[in-house]
Parts: structure tokens; C-alpha cells; sequence
């Protein structure tokens, strides 16, 4: 009986020990997972912030574009206040669109060192948010790679290691993600 109880607490020990490896290896892809959504997250404010500035800069040479001007300032105020939405972000790159055509309507405002900085500054951004998209799908993927992988499949689900979600694209993104934004100069 002796031998059978250390046989027994034996494989009791290696079975703890293969848990709390699959324990760590998962939290450490759960936590590459989060920062993938805290980076969106960190490009979306950005592209929130530069907003402003650009309108303002409009302002100065298309004083009378007021409702232009309103439209970007409450969708930008409704992408940045609260949890980031597909919708939300899609009025606001609506808006921001119409605004950056003024810039073909307006010489000065297209050659404005100003301007051009900030439509650089929004094209940059918009690349970096393409690819933390891409990051956070790839980290996504590794996650759920792990967790559905034997033996990690036995236990995922009572460690609490739910199924990550991939970043889906709304319609108006799909198949331009991967494209750097068209502003004309």
C-alpha cells in the first residue's frame, strides 16, 4: 500500500505541476490579449485627439463651414466619451472625411504647413490602428491556440480562461484596414 500511495502522490504532483504551467501560459497570453485592446484603445484617443486641432485649423480658412465643423466636433465627442463603438467610430470617420475635403476646396487650407502636418499626423495614426488591430488578432489567435490545445483543453474552462474574441472590422472597414487612409494634398 505504500508504494501505491506515492505512486499516487506522484501523479497527483505532476498533474499540479502541468495545471499551474497551463495556468501561467495561459494568463500570460490572456495579458497579451488586453494589451492589444488597451493599444487600440490608446490609437483611437490619439486619433480623438488630433481632431480638434484640425478643425481648428479648417476653421481659419472655412470660417462658414459651420455645420461641418459641428458635425466632426459631436461625432468625435461621441467616439471619445465611453467604450469605443463601431457605429460611433464610423460617423466620426464619416465627418472627418467631409472635413478633410475642404481641404480641395480651399488652395490655402491644402497648402497650410498645418494642415498637411495634421493630415500626416491622422494618416500615421491610422496606421498604427491598423496594426494593433492586426497585433491583437494575432495575440487572440496564440490565446485561443493555447487554450483549446491538449492538455490545456481539460482545464481552460475551470481555471475561468474563457474564448477570446477576434477584433471584428464594421462594414465601412473591411478591406481598407490594411490600406494607409487616402488624403489629398
Amino acid at each position: 500500500m505504500g508504494g501505491f500511495g506515492i505512486f499516487l502522490a506522484l501523479v497527483f504532483v505532476i498533474v499540479l505541476v502541468v495545471v499551474i504551467a497551463i495556468y501561467n501560459r495561459l494568463v500570460g497570453l490572456r495579458q497579451g490579449v488586453r494589451q492589444g485592446v488597451a493599444d487600440i484603445d490608446a490609437q483611437l484617443r490619439q486619433r480623438h485627439d488630433l481632431i480638434p486641432n484640425l478643425v481648428e485649423t479648417v476653421k481659419g480658412y472655412a470660417a462658414h463651414e459651420s455645420s461641418t465643423f459641428e458635425a466632426v466636433i459631436a461625432a468625435r465627442n461621441a467616439a471619445a466619451g465611453g467604450a469605443p463603438s463601431p457605429a460611433s467610430e464610423q460617423q466620426l470617420k464619416s465627418a472627418l472625411g467631409n472635413l478633410l475635403a475642404l481641404g480641395e476646396a480651399y488652395p490655402d487650407l491644402k497648402a497650410s504647413a498645418n494642415f498637411q502636418s495634421l493630415q500626416g499626423e491622422l494618416a500615421d495614426v491610422e496606421d498604427k490602428l491598423a496594426a494593433a488591430r492586426r497585433a491583437l488578432n494575432a495575440a487572440v489567435a496564440r490565446f485561443n491556440a493555447a487554450r483549446e490545445s491538449f492538455p490545456a483543453v481539460m482545464f481552460a474552462n475551470m481555471l475561468g480562461f474563457a474564448e477570446a474574441d477576434f477584433h471584428r472590422l464594421d462594414a465601412s472597414e473591411q478591406g481598407t484596414v490594411d490600406q494607409v487612409p487616402k488624403i489629398g494634398f
